[in-house]
Order: C-alpha cells, then sequence, then structure tokens
C-alpha cells in the first residue's frame, strides 16, 4: 500500500540545523564561485517557500550557476554525496513544488536568463530556462510573432518553471499549455548527465520522453535550455468585458459560447469579491463594483468573420441576463482589461495576510453547480473566498483570503480545500490544471488515482531519478522512505 506524505506548515528544527559537509560546499564553490553559494540564515530565507506561503521548508544551501554548463557538474556533486536537490527559478509557483524538503539544495536557475537563438523561418527560438516568459514575446513582437502561454506570473515566471508544470494562462484555451509548445529540452538528469529530449520541429522516433519530463515538476531532472514554438501575430484582436448579475448565468453563458462552436483566444470569468479588490488596487480598469461576475472574451485570428462572431457573443450574453457589453477599441483599452485580470492575485493580497490560491479542473457543464457548492463550502467554514479562474475550460482558482497567525483559520482553509478539491473531483474533474501538485496536493492524488498507477508512476520517476534526489517529496504519494 502506497503511504501518503504529509505535508508540513512550517519549516521544521531538523531542516533549520542541516549544514552541508564543507568538501561539498568547496567543490561546489569550486564551480560557481564563493559568491554563488548562499547558505546564511538571512541568504537562505527567502527560499523557504514558493508563492504558496502555507509550507516552509529551509534549504542547507543556495546555489546561483551563471550558466547552463554549471549546472551538471553541481548536480553531479550532489549525486555522488546522495544529497537532494530542487531547481528553481522565480518562486511563482502556487503548489508547493519548488521547496527544499528534507534540507534540500536549491540550484537557482534565475541566471540562466538568456535567448539564445531566434528562428524565424522554422518558427521557434531557443532559450535558457531561467527566462521571465514575457521577454520571450518582448523580443519577437516588433518582427510578429509571440509565445503563446501566458501564465498571470508572466512578468515574473521563468520558462524552466513554466516547463515544470506545464503551466497555463488565459489564452491556452486555444492554443493549449506550455507542453504544447516545448519542441526539444537539453536536461541535466538526477546524475549529472546532460541528454537532448525531442528535436528541432519533427517528432522524435521512439518512446516521447519530452512529453514525460514536460510537466514533471523537476522531479525527473533539471531542464536548462528549451526549443519553443513561436506563433505569428494574429491579424486582428478583439477583447470584450461582459458583467452578469447572477453567477450561476454567466457560468451558464460560458458552456453556451463554447457550445455553439465558437473557441475564443481566452474566457476568463472574475466573480463580484474579486472585481472590489482588483477596482479598490492599483489594477483598477473600471469594471462595475456592483456586478455578480464580469466575462472576458478575447477573439484573435482573421478579421474576417470576426464581427459576426461578436454579435453571437454578444446575444448569448443577453440571453443570460448579461447586463453590459464593452467592446475595447484599441490595443491600450485591451491592455487595461488585462491588466485587471492579471493583477487580480496581487490586488488579493491586499485583503487579508495570506492567500490560499487553488487550482482544479471540472467540465464547463458543471460550472453552475460546482461554483455553488464553493460558496456554500466557503460559509460553512467562515471563509473569505473569490473566484477568478479560466472559464473556457473549467479551471478553477478558488481563492481563499485568511491570517496565517490564526491557527484555527488556517485549519478551516485546510479543510475547506480539501472539500473543494474533493467536491470538483466528484464533478468529473481532476485536483490541478495548471499549478502542479508540488507538495500541497500530493495527498489527493489517491482521489483520482489507484494504488497501481501510482506505483506506475514511481517506476517512471525511478528511470529518471533512481535515487530521489531530484525535487524529493513532490507529486507522488512516497512509498518507501530515503534518509539525506
Amino acid at each position: 500500500m502506497i503511504q501518503t506524505a504529509k505535508g508540513n506548515s512550517a519549516t521544521t528544527s531538523e531542516a533549520l540545523n542541516r549544514k552541508l559537509p564543507d568538501s561539498v560546499l568547496n567543490s561546489i564553490r569550486s564551480i560557481v564561485g564563493d559568491a554563488n553559494v548562499l547558505e546564511s540564515d538571512t541568504e537562505i530565507l527567502p527560499y523557504e517557500c514558493d508563492g504558496m506561503m502555507t509550507h516552509r521548508y529551509r534549504p542547507s544551501a543556495i546555489v546561483l550557476p551563471t550558466s547552463s554548463d554549471q549546472v551538471a557538474p553541481i548536480v553531479r556533486v550532489l549525486a555522488e554525496h546522495s544529497i537532494p536537490f530542487v531547481a528553481r527559478g522565480a518562486g511563482t509557483g502556487l503548489s508547493g513544488g519548488a521547496l527544499a524538503t528534507n534540507g534540500a539544495v536549491v540550484i537557482e536557475m534565475a541566471r540562466l536568463n538568456r535567448i539564445l537563438e531566434i528562428d524565424y523561418d522554422n518558427r521557434l527560438a531557443v532559450v535558457e530556462t531561467g527566462l521571465v516568459n514575457i521577454r520571450l514575446s518582448q523580443a519577437v513582437n516588433p518582427d510578429g510573432f509571440y509565445y503563446a502561454p501566458d501564465p498571470s506570473s508572466q512578468t515574473s515566471c521563468t520558462i524552466g518553471g513554466n516547463v515544470a508544470e506545464s503551466a497555463g494562462g488565459p489564452h491556452c484555451l486555444k492554443y493549449g499549455t506550455t507542453t504544447n509548445h516545448v519542441i526539444g529540452l537539453e536536461v541535466v538528469l538526477p546524475s549529472g548527465e546532460v541528454v537532448r529530449l525531442g528535436g528541432c520541429g519533427a517528432d522524435d522516433i521512439g518512446y516521447d520522453l519530452l512529453g514525460v519530463f514536460v510537466g514533471g515538476e523537476g522531479t525527473l531532472g533539471v531542464a536548462t535550455k528549451t526549443w519553443l514554438r513561436l506563433l505569428p501575430s494574429p491579424q486582428t484582436v478583439k477583447t470584450m468585458l461582459i458583467d452578469f448579475m447572477s453567477v450561476e448565468e454567466t457560468s451558464k453563458a460560458v458552456s453556451e459560447i463554447i457550445a455553439t462552436g465558437i473557441v475564443p483566444a481566452a474566457l476568463e470569468m472574475m466573480d463580484g469579491a474579486t472585481i472590489r479588490a482588483v477596482e479598490a488596487s492599483i489594477f483598477a480598469t473600471g469594471m462595475p463594483v456592483d456586478a455578480a461576475a464580469v466575462l472576458i472574451v478575447e477573439l484573435d485570428g482573421l478579421e474576417a468573420g470576426m464581427d459576426e462572431t461578436i454579435e453571437q457573443i454578444k446575444a448569448i450574453a443577453e440571453a443570460h441576463g448579461g447586463r453590459k457589453v464593452y467592446l475595447a477599441e484599441d490595443a491600450t483599452e485591451r491592455a487595461r482589461i488585462w491588466a485587471g485580470r492579471k493583477g487580480a492575485f496581487g490586488a488579493l493580497g491586499r485583503v487579508s495576510p495570506d492567500l490560499m490560491i487553488q487550482d482544479a479542473v471540472i467540465p464547463r457543464t458543471k460550472l453552475p453547480e460546482v461554483l455553488s457548492e464553493v460558496y456554500r463550502i466557503s460559509e460553512r467554514y467562515n471563509l473569505r473566498l473569490s473566484n477568478v479562474f479560466h472559464a473556457g475550460d473549467g479551471n478553477l482558482h478558488p481563492n481563499i483570503s485568511f491570517d496565517s497567525r490564526n491557527q484555527d483559520e488556517v485549519r478551516r482553509v485546510t479543510a475547506a480545500s480539501k472539500e473543494i478539491m474533493e467536491l470538483c473531483v466528484h464533478a468529473g474533474g481532476s485536483i490541478t490544471g495548471e499549478h502542479g501538485v508540488g507538495l500541497d496536493k500530493i495527498n489527493y492524488m489517491p482521489l483520482i488515482f489507484s494504488d497501481a498507477d501510482l506505483e506506475a508512476m514511481h517506476k517512471v520517476r525511478d528511470v529518471f531519478n533512481p535515487n530521489n534526489l531530484a525535487n524529493p517529496d513532490k507529486v507522488i504519494p512516497m512509498h518507501r522512505c530515503r534518509a539525506f
């Protein structure tokens, strides 16, 4: 029987006292230089958690490679001494996926941030994995191209983190998540061996090892370079903001838009609590604060037929009580609307000291009933809940505002999160759509996978990571113990 791992909401005293042997530190310093190895308490403190601050673990050291060639020798040193390690980018993850459990060493990849090659003829770019997501689109936009995956944190999250989680974003409804845009990877295996997965566009012969690695959450190795697909900028883009006085009717409008055969580039939903938080922040866009919810619908592609599609969406919205349909007049107005949507999590950060951002997927047709029950769960536990999410593909983000200094409130947040996950699974959904399993959702894996399923996952992971040194204690509930 597979035993589930227990999460930890505070730094363990064991991890606090763990130090790397001097011989190991000296070997790593000889690779990256003294200034690029951090081990004091004040230097390590910022790396205790990622964007989900309910879980905290103290790393034994932080290593900051400045070139991709340094990663393999670092990993070899750690592997020789059976020391676990975690690759980390910007730390914006929301599942505890970059936490240094068991005193692991953090390999901070953010300095590997170069665009190595742009090949417009083949519509691809080669980049180091510490590159911030939006930098690639900014680099190729003047030449009429862009990189499609656009997480809400795209101004800070890195390509390597996106690869680890197969990150999504608003425009993944039409264009797919990160896995659909990664053509190849250079990977350092947990042994220190460097391998190339995938090609430059053509399908590889044999097993899809690239597909296995993307979304592996760093448990299969460290990606140092990636070959990414570029898309030509669309001929035209239209962005609509539609407000409703009922969350249920907003949800029904979402299903009907997709059911008619319309595939928007993005179809996002924000509820009243989120709207009010945004409008009270620097991200204010002029959304009506009395609305129960708004939809952001973005269409892109050929200009021919676009006006007819807009009229179809307007008719659907009005049939479901849509109060006002606003069409952005230019790129500036579109950017203002998206600033409100992508700034929502930052705006919610002003509501309370802490924010639990959950992530689950359900069938679109189940949105009305599931959202109603999510609100009932929050009321039952006396919690402040808001919703902002990728409605078009049923990827929910119930957000719970709370104060982690209040232990009773933390207990209620944990219990409510569990019920929300169970609700989404019973509705035919999954426990994560883009944020990953990490440490936070590891105990929910048995909700959707049998012991045999999980054992098969262990066998796949052990091919790449037989000693469980790469990002231990994540994704798959442990069925055997290993000690550092």
